[in-house]
């Protein structure tokens, strides 16, 4: 847990709020006494379903009808014979993503 001034968050709000937004938690002091704790928030199910629904009525995604059904599993994949998915792949690695 990283511990921050309340100084300091004044002055960097913006990074350790990036912080805790990647899931880490920061412990505020006052003149070396701790006094609070920002800690992420736990994403509901229900919150979850909220933005999926917002994200469908925007058209920004649509959401599948059911789960996956055993003639997908059976069908032939398709080939890439140049090789370009592990290629892309491999780039990815590479760069870090």
């Amino acid at each position: 847990m990283q511990t921050a001034a309340v100084s300091e968050l004044k002055a960097s709000t913006s990074e350790y709020l990036a912080k805790v937004k990647s899931g880490e938690e920061i412990l505020i002091t006052d003149r070396g006494m701790p006094i609070a704790r920002i800690i992420p928030l736990r994403r509901s199910e229900d919150a979850v379903a909220a933005r999926m629904m917002q994200l469908e009525r925007t058209g920004m995604i649509r959401r599948g009808s059911g789960g996956i059904t055993e003639e997908f599993w059976a069908a032939p994949r398709p080939r890439d014979q140049r090789g370009g998915a592990l290629a892309a792949l491999l780039d990815e690695r590479e760069d870090g993503r």
